[in-house]
């Protein structure tokens, strides 16, 4: 399953269970300070002797945090993201105080959430101000799955070029395959904005590239001429590999394509793979991006100089 939208999906939940699980127009305050009362820099030791000295104490900690909730009210905000957690007392404030609260939200979601908001990460109270809450139209909360596991979504930032892609499946395994497929593309959409142009895959720009070279080799009087005739050789790899993958007769598609290519001068026509009853790949939208396309000949190519700069090649049982 796949879940993306314009925004930030957190791996977290709403501090308390019952806080809204849905705020619109939200004010961010972004913080890295812990949220407790301030303790002294040098060892301490306090000593709790009577009832009277453990409410003073609990009082003291009960106005420290009524004290730091409302300087986050009085900014303007209406969610408090912090880095660090707060014990149940400071929770259930924050529920009275009708202040949604986010706790142990790691570094780098902080630093994401801050830049899709155009909030400023605060590391001490004394620094928060409004200009530096973040804004998002909507925070909610989301559950998936039959456990129910909870996260936390932020959309319609002030910086709307926040794209978060979730993604889930039944194991880790198909989650990674999942992954890797999810980078793949977004590789071919970084080419493309490197460089939109495309050529047509199943081999057709492969088969088409074999053709120029054995026309080029033609005219070459050199012994070069062997080398570009198995350099073209080498090209009709990929098409031959699709041909018997996909369980036609290897040597005749191959060799019915690329006549096809000289005598309709089509460079379109490539191996029809899912039997879709056209070899033009134009037709069926089967494109590679340029780039990479350049990038596996030029690696291929590169591979097969090192190995002919080899003395010897020992292969394995050989003593």
């Amino acid at each position: 399953r796949r879940v993306h939208g314009k925004g930030v999906i957190v791996d977290k939940d709403f501090s308390h269970p019952q806080m809204p699980k849905e705020l619109k127009d939200v004010k961010l305050a972004i913080l890295t300070c812990p949220f407790e009362p301030p303790k002294p820099k040098t060892t301490h030791k306090l000593d709790v002797k009577t009832v009277e000295d453990y409410k003073l104490l609990q009082n003291y900690e009960r106005e420290t945090f009524e004290a730091m909730i409302k300087q986050i009210k009085d900014t303007g905000a209406t969610l408090a993201i912090c880095q660090w957690g707060f014990d149940d007392e400071a929770n259930h404030l924050l529920l009275s105080n009708e202040l949604p609260a986010v706790r142990w939200v790691g570094g780098p979601e902080i630093e994401l959430i801050a830049i899709a908001t155009g909030g400023r990460i605060v590391p001490r109270f004394s620094e928060l101000t409004a200009a530096k809450l973040g804004k998002a139209g909507i925070v909610r909360e989301l559950a998936f799955g039959t456990t129910k596991e909870r996260m936390l979504v932020i959309e319609e930032c002030a910086n709307s070029n926040a794209v978060t892609i979730f993604l889930r499946g039944g194991n880790k395994m198909i989650i990674e395959e999942a992954k890797r497929s999810m980078h793949d593309a977004l590789c071919v959409v970084r080419n493309l904005v490197k460089d939109n142009r495309i050529v047509y895959g199943g081999g057709a720009s492969e088969l088409a590239c074999s053709i120029a070279v054995s026309k080029k080799a033609n005219t070459v009087a050199s012994i070069e001429q062997y080398a570009l005739h198995a350099f073209a050789d080498a090209l009709e790899a990929i098409p031959m590999a699709l041909a018997q993958n996909s369980g036609f007769s290897l040597i005749k598609t191959v060799a019915d394509i690329k006549s096809k290519q000289v005598l309709e001068n089509n460079t379109h026509l490539g191996i029809d793979c899912m039997n879709n009853g056209t070899n033009d790949m134009k037709a069926q939208n089967v494109i590679e991006t340029l780039v990479a396309k350049k990038q596996q000949i030029t690696l291929a190519s590169q591979v097969v100089r090192m190995v002919l700069k080899i003395d010897d090649v020992r292969t394995v049982g050989e003593h």
